[in-house]
């Protein structure tokens, strides 16, 4: 029927236009089709043709009318695809030659589709007034640009229209949700419907279109105001014996009880809105037996100002109850309110009252009733509240919102605690010292003495923290004073004021923050003149977000001395912190503090002592030239360009040595570069140059310095005889011999000697002879240019004496020929038994050997270095070779080990110098190479994630035998735990402590106690642990997701850090290597091997358990060969010279023993019980 209306209204409304304008019709359908059809009026003439232009949607549409000779045409149908959208129809006339001629237009409207589902709520921020629509309409084609919203309000039909441009409405029509806020309070809004409206308009007529109603009518309340100025009395009732229920509900009739109430004059208001006048009527009184009997309530006639005695008669009304034993003072509660304010629409009011442990009970009244009576006996804590209610209508019944409800306490001796309303004021917090705080506040009450102090720790939620236990949750205290708080930690404290079981509103919190009470055991570690190691720990049980590390220094820039940050360093579960301070100018003054910095706003920090400072080593210097002439030596040096400024420096002079068989030393003004000294000639000098600051120093790189022997002086004859001569001159520079040569002026014929003294007798010369010697200077295998002189021996004079001599002379020199002739003939017998088996005895040329490829093992295998080096040497000759080597101060050991440091300089190392892994290296000058490097296993594509100081070291048995990395950092434990799991190394060998002479060598990378640790990914557990003498042996479990490995860890404490255990100790050494190498057998993956820097100690760990394999299966050895290779794999290997010759030391104690023909592994190196 309704449809049928909007049809009807929208033909008539056309049928007007179209008299108006013209008699071209369209119809618009129920199915959104549009009809058009042509009036007899349209015809221009029989030979016309008429099209239609529907324009409206994206794309204009052409229909045709079919040509009829004259009669006027059937309609068209155009089927519209948007609804509620309007369409402009023009006609167009096409003549003879076929050009359109528009004629007439029509504008037409769509109606909208419905919206199929309307659902409301309230509006929280005023449920009262306001109410949100949520509608549901078909989205797609539908247009429409208002909505209609039609309901009745009570009796009352009401039609709104809205529009997103509504502010009042707060409308969104596009997303379907509005909000109306002029709605009336507690009214009940039925018949609710919303129709959606589409509206434009066409030469200066309005269209409209409205879609129908298809959902279910909707029903709303809103919530009614509440009852205003609640106020509450509470008159205590004294009297013998109170018989009844715990709760009462006084009424007007009925008999008065056996015994009176006796009212006193005391009353406690908690009234927290009282009105103007005390409300003393009372409309309507109840009386509330207990929860098994119904709340009801009957109208009744108000009785205005009543006294005592009205109220006593009220008593009476009740009807009489059960005796109890009860003797607590009973207490009548009188309630009282307004009604709400206007205009609400509402039926009465709801009041409750509940004991605590018990169910509540409630009880309506009319709107007229504003009073409340009601006694309650027995101790415990009562809440009521009185809330409006509406119910009138086909709504449901809705309710106001409750304020607080107001609460009290009567106790069991019959005292009454009122509710406590407000909050205590000016909370403050006095920390008294490192764990103990006060806490004050003032009271609003006068009667004001208990109170309940909250504690909550906000340090327990931050990342890492551990420390903090006691007050992780809510610690409620009911002393101010709070103990056992955390240095460092963050609380929050709350005041609650407390009367009785009654407790209070909370005080607004306040924060307080412990301060902390500083680090310890601050240290510094110096590792270049431009970096160092700055460590320190955190006292126990202390907590902080972060450390800042401050540096102290003069800035040559701003010519200042300040304190400046350094560097911040979140906290972490570790005690011991450690960092690396770099970028430092050298030989410069720092200081360093660490101030511990607590969470909150602002900070606490903590504390500006202790420090500690140090003055930076110098450079290094290099020495650029060196001259020599006129026995004087021209050295000068290059120093940092950075550093060459030394007007702020610290450095104090250089100092310039050479050191030969005599040293010379000389220190030089730090501003100069250049010195001169006075050097012997025929000497080899080590070069160098120190730079020397305050108890700090740097030496530069030493340079070989060769001296050519020079010409013996003053060369002259002291004695001579028929066949000989004395000569004698003075020495210059050094010396190791002097070749003296004389020979006949006109022949070839040359007498020769070489002699240590700077005197010598040539013999065996002619009488009455002329001769021309000379001397020449021999140092260091190099001879200096002859000094010449000539001499004449005396005339002959015969006698037996002289030619016994002679006789004697040609007989000693058939002699010596003949002992050459065999010692020939001797040496080529012996070498062509030199590829026979070696015995003891045997003399070997092992370079010949080497040469024919006839070794047993290659020593200098690796090509990757450019210089070998190798030096067999038959065991059986070892002793001879160890006293030969030890000469002249180890001279010869020296020589040697100067050889090895050209080993692997040409190697590179660039992994190591990327920023991202160079904090990752403990020491500068100590990086893996780059093609034996390990490489870790890594998901992340990042630079670095692959890189540990770690390389690949091979070993008697495979290439790959060991894993000789540093001493892990607190940053790379995780990498070296990876590495160990990764390459399935079930040995560690760890050759230092972790702290030696107060510095740190080595981090604690293992867990202190029984308990797992997590390092990374990886979770480390020790399972045993065995301490002896020297060292100490430790297993672990260490896993990963599915993965587990258990590790044997191998601790030797007795070899100090550059240098070597004493010659007592050697025996231990070798039984330590001897153990590890029995488990070594049992076991796969590599042996990982470390000290501090993974050089020194590891090299020599390295060499022995090698050597010690090598010894038993054959006869020679190469040391220089072994180190030379180990170093071209790692660089340093074998650090220092100390550690070189102990290798040596070390082998001539396994071949004595080998030879003794006694088993190694029970005498020598007899194995432990793991």
């Amino acid at each position: 029927m309704e449809a049928a209306s909007c049809r009807l209204l929208s033909l008539l409304w056309l049928f007007s236009c179209f008299q108006y304008a013209t008699m071209f019709l369209v119809i618009v359908h129920d199915d959104n089709s549009l009809e058009i059809s042509l009036e007899v009026s349209d015809m221009l003439g029989p030979s016309s043709v008429y099209r239609v232009k529907i324009t409206g949607e994206p794309t204009s549409e052409f229909l045709q009318f079919r040509e009829t000779n004259g009669t006027l045409p059937p309609p068209i149908t155009f089927n519209a695809s948007y609804h509620g959208l309007h369409y402009l129809i023009t006609l167009l006339a096409l003549n003879m030659d076929m050009v359109p001629r528009a004629v007439k237009s029509v504008m037409v409207l769509t109606r909208p589709l419905p919206v199929y589902n309307v659902s409301i709520y309230d509006y929280k921020p005023s449920p009262e007034t306001g109410v949100v629509f949520e509608i549901q309409y078909p989205q797609k084609n539908n247009v429409f640009t208002r909505v209609n919203i039609s309901y009745w309000e009570g009796g009352d039909f009401r039609s709104t229209l809205y529009t997103g441009e509504d502010s009042e409405t707060s409308s969104a029509l596009n997303t379907g949700v509005m909000v109306l806020k002029h709605w009336m309070p507690g009214v009940c809004y039925s018949n609710i419907t919303v129709q959606l409206l589409s509206q434009t308009s066409f030469n200066r007529t309005s269209l409209v279109q409205s879609s129908g109603v298809q959902h279910d009518p909707r029903y709303h309340r809103t919530v009614p105001h509440p009852p205003r100025n609640v106020s509450l009395r509470i008159v205590s009732v004294e009297r013998g014996t109170l018989l009844g229920m715990d709760v009462e509900i006084l009424k007007e009739a009925g008999q008065p009880p056996s015994q009176d109430p006796i009212m006193r004059e005391d009353s406690i208001d908690f009234s927290g809105d009282q009105p103007d006048s005390a409300m003393t009527s009372m409309n309507s009184i109840r009386c509330m037996r207990d929860e098994t009997i119904p709340w009801s309530y009957n109208e009744t006639e108000g009785i205005v100002n009543r006294t005592a005695a009205d109220y006593e008669d009220m008593l009476r009304a009740c009807p009489p109850v059960t005796p109890s034993p009860a003797t607590l003072t009973p207490v009548r509660m009188l309630l009282s309110w307004l009604p709400p304010r206007p205009p609400t629409a509402f039926d009465g009011f709801s009041v409750c009252i509940q004991r605590e442990g018990s169910t509540t009970q409630c009880s309506r009244v009319n709107e007229h009733t504003l009073e409340f009576v009601t006694i309650l006996r027995g101790p415990g804590k009562f809440t009521l509240s009185v809330v409006t209610f509406s119910s009138s209508g086909s709504c449901e019944t809705r309710e106001s919102q409750s304020s607080k409800p107001s609460s009290f306490y009567i106790s069991p001796s019959g005292e009454l605690f009122e509710e406590l309303n407000e909050k205590p004021k000016e909370v403050t917090v006095r920390v008294l010292n490192s764990s103990t705080a006060s806490v004050s506040w003032k009271c609003p009450q006068v009667n004001c003495t208990a109170a309940i102090v909250s504690v909550v720790s906000l340090t327990c939620q931050k990342e890492s923290q551990q420390l903090e236990r006691d007050f992780c949750t809510q610690v409620n205290l009911s002393t101010s004073v709070i103990e056992n708080l955390v240095p460092g930690a963050q609380y929050q404290v709350v005041v609650y004021l407390q009367r009785g079981p009654l407790v209070g509103p909370p005080s607004n919190p306040l924060t307080f923050v412990i301060r902390p009470t500083g680090i310890i055991d601050l240290a510094l570690y110096p590792l270049s003149p431009n970096a160092l190691i700055l460590s320190w720990s955190r006292p126990h049980r202390e907590v902080l977000q972060k450390y800042l590390v401050e540096m102290f220094y003069f800035d040559p820039s701003t010519l200042l001395s300040q304190w400046t940050p350094y560097y911040e360093i979140t906290s972490t579960r570790s005690r011991t912190v450690s960092v690396r301070i770099t970028d430092l100018r050298p030989a410069w003054f720092y200081s360093f503090r660490v101030n511990m910095i607590t969470w909150g706003i602002p900070e606490l920090r903590c504390c500006d002592t202790p420090t500690v400072s140090l003055i930076t080593a110098p450079l290094s210097p290099e020495i650029s030239t060196v001259e020599y002439f006129n026995n004087l030596l021209y050295v000068s040096w290059t120093y940092g360009e950075e550093a060459s400024d030394f007007t702020h420096s610290r450095m104090l002079h250089w100092e310039l040595v050479a050191e030969g068989r005599k040293k010379v030393k000389k220190n030089v003004m730090r501003n100069l570069m250049t010195a001169v000294l006075s050097l012997p000639p025929g000497d080899i000098y080590n070069l160098t140059v120190t730079a020397c600051s305050e108890g700090r120093s740097n030496t530069s790189a030493a340079r070989l310095v060769l001296l050519d022997p020079v010409p013996p002086k003053s060369l002259f004859t002291v004695n001579k005889t028929q066949t000989s001569v004395t000569l004698l001159w003075l020495e210059e520079g050094v010396v190791d011999y002097f070749y003296v040569s004389c020979w006949l002026l006109d022949s070839r014929q040359e007498e020769s000697v070489t002699v240590s003294y700077h005197i010598v007798t040539v013999s065996g010369l002619q009488p009455d002879s002329s001769y021309n010697c000379s001397v020449s200077s021999i140092s260091h295998q190099t001879r200096s240019a002859p000094a010449f002189i000539t001499v004449s021996t005396l005339g002959v004079e015969l006698n037996a004496n002289v030619v016994v001599i002679s006789v004697l002379a040609l007989l000693s020199i058939l002699l010596i020929g003949l002992l050459v002739i065999t010692l020939v003939v001797l040496r080529r017998k012996h070498l062509q038994m030199a590829s026979r088996e070696c015995g003891a005895g045997t003399f070997v040329n092992f370079a010949s050997l080497e040469r024919d490829g006839k070794l047993p093992y290659n020593w200098n295998k690796n090509g990757i270095k450019k210089r070998k080096l190798t030096n067999p040497v038959q065991l059986d000759d070892f002793d001879v070779y160890l006293k030969e080597m030890a000469k002249d101060s180890s001279y010869k050991f020296s020589l040697q080990f100067e050889e090895l440091k050209q080993i692997g300089i040409d190697i590179t190392h660039t992994a190591s110098d990327l920023p991202s892994n160079r904090c990752k290296n403990r020491y500068t000058n100590i990086l893996p190479y780059d093609f034996s490097r390990v490489r870790l296993v890594s998901m992340s594509q990042e630079e670095g994630t692959d890189y540990i100081n770690a390389n690949y070291i091979p070993g008697y048995n495979s290439p790959q035998e060991y894993i000789a990395t540093q001493g892990p950092l607190p940053e790379t434990r995780g990498d070296f735990w990876k590495m160990v799991l990764q390459q399935k190394s079930q040995i560690i060998v760890m050759l230092t402590q972790c702290n030696e002479k107060r510095r740190v060598k080595c981090d604690h990378y293992w867990p202190f106690t029984a308990e797992p640790v997590l390092y990374g990914d990886i979770t480390v557990a020790m399972i045993s642990e065995n301490e002896q003498t020297d060292w100490c042996y430790r297993t672990f479990r260490i896993s990963c997701a599915d993965e587990v490995l258990e590790v044997m860890h191998f601790n030797y404490t007795s070899w100090p850090d550059h240098g070597v255990p004493s010659t007592n100790a050697a025996e231990s050494v070798l039984h330590f290597v001897q153990m590890i190498r029995k488990q070594a057998n049992k076991s796969h993956g590599p042996l990982t091997v470390h000290c501090s820097a993974g050089v020194g100690r590891t090299g020599t760990f390295i060499s022995l358990d090698r050597l010690m394999q090598h010894i038993q299966d054959h006869e020679f050895i190469d040391i220089l060969g072994l180190v030379s290779e180990l170093r071209s794999y790692r660089m340093s290997m074998v650090q220092t010279e100390e550690q070189y010759i102990f290798i040596h030391q070390c082998v001539q104690l396994i071949w004595k023993k080998k030879q003794q023909q006694f088993c190694i592994s029970d005498v020598i190196y007899e194995n432990v019980s793991m």
